[in-house]
């Protein structure tokens, strides 16, 4: 089987696609909204990429969400329960987790299928 990787750069890809599977890691664009916005912001990215692949968030199987304070999950949890799909609500988990940007408030890691 084929190791497909998207936008591959010195230290990263921007996904990988392995086994009809893609592997992806988003973080916000936009760092000067709050929780819930930056939170939407996070999984707009992940609407495109799933997109441009093929695929939807429909198809997410696995997503673990790292926030830099707990004290933000309600927040999260607002962009994240519009977002969504009812019925196909993913397995997840949610960290707490000293984020390598500062700015950032969020970063989600989803698998999805093809």
């Amino acid at each position: 089987m084929t190791i497909k990787r998207i936008d591959p750069d010195t230290r990263w890809s921007e996904a990988v696609v392995y086994n009809d599977t893609i592997y992806y890691t988003s973080v916000p664009e936009k760092l000067d909204g709050d929780i819930t916005e930056q939170t939407a912001d996070t999984l707009a990215a992940i609407d495109i990429l799933l997109h441009r692949l093929g695929s939807d968030k429909s198809k997410i199987l696995d997503a673990t969400i790292f926030l830099a304070d707990k004290a933000d999950f309600t927040g999260m949890n607002a962009a994240w329960d519009a977002w969504v799909v009812a019925g196909s609500a993913p397995v997840r988990c949610t960290v707490q987790a000293a984020l390598m940007n500062p700015k950032y408030k969020v970063e989600i890691k989803i698998i999805a299928a093809l």
